[in-house]
């Protein structure tokens, strides 16, 4: 398959009200987010100039959680109700039907996938043989939604929380994050999360960060040698950016989806913005991948109705690739 460039369209979203709706849900979860935070137009801010992303695939509903797992990008399609995985010839295959919504995901140790169920709280482990079986029930950690994942070297798992469910609207209310085990015991080790959504861990293992989508910032934590998080605080305040997946690199900075901006940035602790990527539609999440590490993919969409992400006119996602100097790290 050729990679082309995507087609450059002035019709940014999938239409006005969906717009409204969506700006509407944000500003009604109150705190530093706001309506214009969301409907600003992305404004260069590049140290390097960066070539144009390239088209990898089209006709995704919201692609979510791209992972980078044996010479495959493997993401969740949330409209389709799949995981599925596509290789850099632009080869596909559905590897997983998911009775909900699937969001985040990760690989155990031992190669096996697992599959965040968004909204029965489950954490779905794949079988050998392909079938879906529980991995862990996060259902008595909250009742609320769940969002994305990242499994660390030793196989522990961090999940997040929303806190409420934002599809439908519903008034804003902070998140967890749960850790499960590699043997899929479950705890919560972090609350009052402003809508918890992308999640990296450092490659020693040693720190936690979380994108805050509501709180405009990323947030780290020390992670103990039991898993449990500590020494809660701000790594990089965003100012209007609102976070949503993210991705780090070998010089320590972040790479973070901002989808009503149209773009994804990549900055340093502290916020400094390093480079920004500005695309036609929304960038909902990103991870580097390839063989050495230095591809970026980027999950992009028009902005979808969040009600009904699968419905037949929703189909404008896309995966995009831009070529970076810095290689990813860390996980995932």
């Amino acid at each position: 398959m050729k990679l082309q460039n995507p087609k450059r369209t002035s019709r940014l979203w999938t239409g006005r009200s969906s717009r409204r709706r969506f700006l509407a849900a944000m500003a009604a979860a109150g705190g530093a987010m706001t309506s214009g935070a969301f409907a600003q137009e992305a404004t260069p801010n590049m140290e390097a100039s960066m070539p144009e992303p390239l088209v990898l695939r089209t006709g995704l509903t919201l692609g979510e959680s791209p992972r980078w797992h044996e010479n495959r990008l493997w993401f969740s399609d949330i409209g389709a109700q799949e995981v599925d995985a596509v290789d850099l010839a632009g080869k596909h295959e559905v590897i997983a039907r998911v009775p909900t919504i699937p969001s985040g995901l990760g690989f155990l140790p031992d190669g096996c996938l697992v599959i965040v169920s968004v909204r029965d709280g489950r954490l779905l482990r794949r079988e050998p043989n392909g079938s879906l079986a529980t991995h862990a029930d996060l259902s008595g950690l909250s009742d609320q939604l769940w969002s994305d994942l990242v499994v660390e070297g030793r196989g522990n798992a961090y999940v997040g929380n929303m806190g409420f469910d934002f599809p439908a609207g519903a008034a804003f209310a902070p998140g967890i994050i749960a850790l499960v085990t590699s043997d899929g015991a479950s705890r919560q080790v972090a609350d009052g999360l402003a809508f918890a959504n992308g999640l990296v861990v450092t490659a020693d293992n040693s720190t936690l960060i979380v994108a805050e989508s509501y709180a405009n910032r990323l947030t780290a934590f020390d992670i103990g040698s039991d898993g449990g998080l500590s020494n809660r605080r701000a790594w990089a305040d965003l100012g209007e950016g609102v976070p949503d997946g993210i991705c780090l690199d070998a010089e320590g900075a972040i790479w973070y989806g901002d989808p009503g901006a149209n773009r994804c940035v990549r900055v340093r602790e502290g916020g400094e913005v390093l480079q920004t990527i500005e695309l036609d539609r929304g960038c909902f999440a990103c991870v580097l991948g390839g063989t050495d590490r230095q591809t970026l993919f980027l999950m992009a969409n028009e902005l979808p109705d969040l009600a009904n992400p699968g419905g037949d006119a929703a189909r404008t996602g896309q995966i995009l690739t831009v070529a970076v100097p810095v290689p990813g790290a860390g996980w995932p």
